[in-house]
């Protein structure tokens, strides 16, 4: 067995301005990992996130101080044990799913569904700004039957109300990214049950978030910065009623797997979301998505352009990715 490892840095630009409560990005800066062995190759793509201490320069440092091992075979567990969760895991262990894919002629699907997969419905996500725009954003995107809307600025319930006014069919979901205070909570959570919100995601900041415990879930929460894997479930009892897994926070399909397996057994709900990147870092959330109560895997429809191939979007509709693309 001869493994080769290369490690590319792609941007591909965003269609205008992507903004939420910590601040705006006008490109997707992704790192690709490609693994070759006896004539196959694999592929898996993260998005480096500054909020986790992330950047495509340390994301790179540490794939690359395991070329050697990852050149001498790891497999997916041994993996696990010697990368921290991250973007960097992420990377290298959609890579080898991929490659075992490539390799064996068994594609992931079968090996991760339960049944044979299908298109899901992803939410479609509305940049933070004014009221105004957003409903202008909310408006061209009415057929849309879920809307994911980011906010955590002053004011949120008027921007509430406009993109609801302005999208009357959609399922709302908010996101907060950790924007939102104790003093301003329960105001916003009354806004959001007014207005058919389905979700809302991270009101308050990691580690200020015991409130959670004390005030009505009005509509439900999910923890999104709280959470990145399994290990992470047990304090999250009692604050949060779902939880978004990303593939880069989890650090991987593997470990995803089994975070989204104990968030069923406890009873908490299921969403499969994504930085904002390309087709390849979507596809194997799309198969993690297929038992997701909620999916927000629009990432390339943010793009100028992505991948080619790239997934089937049809609508609101994401379909498995087909074995050219990954998996």
């Amino acid at each position: 067995m001869t493994r080769t490892m290369t490690v590319e840095i792609e941007s591909f630009p965003i269609a205008g301005v992507f903004r939420i409560a910590r601040g705006a990005k006008t490109q997707a800066q992704v790192v690709t990992c490609i693994l070759t062995e006896d004539g196959a190759a694999g592929r898996g793509e993260c998005v480096p996130y500054a909020r986790y201490g992330e950047s495509v320069e340390s994301v790179v440092e540490q794939i690359e101080e395991l070329r050697r091992e990852i050149a001498e075979g790891i497999d997916r567990q041994t993996l696990m044990g010697r990368m921290p969760a991250g973007a960097a895991r992420n990377a290298v262990d959609c890579a080898l799913w991929d490659l075992e894919a490539k390799r064996t002629g068994t594609p992931v699907a079968d090996r991760v569904c339960r049944s044979r997969p299908h298109p899901v419905t992803t939410a479609q996500t509305i940049s933070l700004g004014t009221p105004e725009e957003m409903a202008a954003h909310a408006r061209a995107n009415a057929d849309k039957p879920l809307l994911k809307i980011k906010v955590g600025g002053e004011d949120d319930a008027a921007r509430l109300r406009a993109v609801a006014a302005a999208a009357p069919g959609s399922r709302l979901i908010l996101d907060a990214n950790e924007g939102w205070t104790e003093a301003n909570l329960e105001e916003n959570l009354r806004a959001a049950a007014k207005c058919r919100v389905a979700l809302i995601e991270q009101p308050l900041p990691v580690g200020k978030d015991a409130m959670l415990r004390e005030v009505p879930h009005l509509v439900p929460i999910c923890a999104d910065e709280s959470l990145h894997t399994a290990e992470d479930l047990t304090a999250l009892q009692g604050l949060y009623d779902a939880v978004n897994i990303k593939l880069d926070k989890t650090g991987g399909l593997t470990a995803a797997l089994i975070l989204r397996e104990r968030a069923r057994e406890i009873g908490i709900s299921v969403m499969v979301g994504c930085m904002v990147g390309t087709s390849l870092a979507m596809a194997p959330a799309v198969l993690l998505a297929q038992e997701a109560d909620f999916v927000d895997l629009d990432g390339p429809l943010l793009l100028q352009h992505d991948r080619v191939p790239g997934l089937d979007y049809a609508g609101a509709l994401v379909s498995p990715p087909q074995a050219a693309l990954w998996g």
